[in-house]
């Protein structure tokens, strides 16, 4: 890429990467509400808020990829949410639609299938089942990737991302955490590999607990470098049986009325004598 835009540059996964994207880019140009700190010499920034149309076009002139982390990565606050998320997701592919720019990688989420139970080999083609109004604008993303595939061939990877901490500060997050070079690693297949559409993958290291079947991402040529379980630092308090018992962990349990159910497809899965 010669010149790749990164939106979401001053938040935490993009104060992250910035330093692993630099060297693959003749020029980077970071795209936050907020000014990063200490601009590097192929760096430059553009302030915008991507729910403003007009401002996200300008964000995107003569740029030849983009890798989309803006957004708002937790809470119930769905106003912000439709801005940030979901608004802000639209206006980012429109613009991209507008000054012909070929690639996005988009930050998703694990959230997107968060109900999804602990122990359940989940891959991307099985059926969303996000855990909250932050998982829901994901599942949106995803959509609006691949409309924008069909209409006009902007091609997307979608990483549905773990956890993407400096390290493992849970036993849910040494399921699901992903190092910055291997999140690194992901992108860059985002952004060069000819087989890439709107395609979604999961955005894991190489965990020993198995949530998700993540064969497409190895098909793509990623191998994880780090696992998680040799950065860990315990921190986090136990869980509750609503977090412990779904993939989303503590993002189900809000508004949860803490009966655990199954869904009536999987219970007839399992109960064949029960179909007609």
């Amino acid at each position: 890429m010669k010149r790749l835009a990164l939106t979401g540059a001053a938040g935490r996964v993009g104060t992250l990467l910035r330093p692993l994207l630099r060297p693959h880019a003749e020029h980077l140009r970071l795209i936050d509400i907020d000014e990063p700190a200490a601009l590097g010499k192929n760096e430059s920034f553009v302030r915008a808020d991507l729910a403003r149309r007009d401002e996200a076009n300008a964000a995107l002139q003569e740029v030849d990829g983009v890798v989309h982390l803006a957004g708002i990565a937790s809470g119930v606050d769905m106003r912000a949410i439709l801005d940030a998320n979901v608004l802000g997701t639209f206006n980012l592919y429109e613009a991209a639609r507008i000054n012909k720019v070929e690639r996005v990688v988009y930050a998703s989420s694990n959230h997107v299938t968060g109900f999804y139970p602990r122990g359940q080999l989940v891959s991307p083609l099985d059926p969303m089942r996000p855990d909250s109004p932050y998982g829901l604008s994901k599942c949106w993303g995803e959509l609006v990737a691949g409309l924008y595939y069909d209409t006009c061939g902007i091609r997307t990877l979608s990483i549905r991302i773990g956890n993407a901490g400096t390290y493992p500060a849970s036993e849910r997050s040494m399921a699901i955490w992903i190092s910055a070079r291997d999140l690194a690693q992901l992108v860059g297949i985002g952004l060069t590999h000819p087989l890439i559409a709107a395609t979604v993958v999961y955005g894991v290291s190489d965990a020993e607990e198995r949530w998700w079947n993540n064969g497409l991402a190895s098909r793509l040529g990623y191998q994880p470098q780090d696992r998680p379980r040799d950065h860990a630092r315990i921190e986090e308090p136990s869980e509750g049986p609503v977090a412990l018992a779904f993939q989303g962990g503590a993002f189900c349990e809000t508004n949860h009325d803490g009966n655990i159910r199954m869904r009536d497809a999987e219970g007839l899965a399992k109960s064949p004598e029960t179909v007609p």
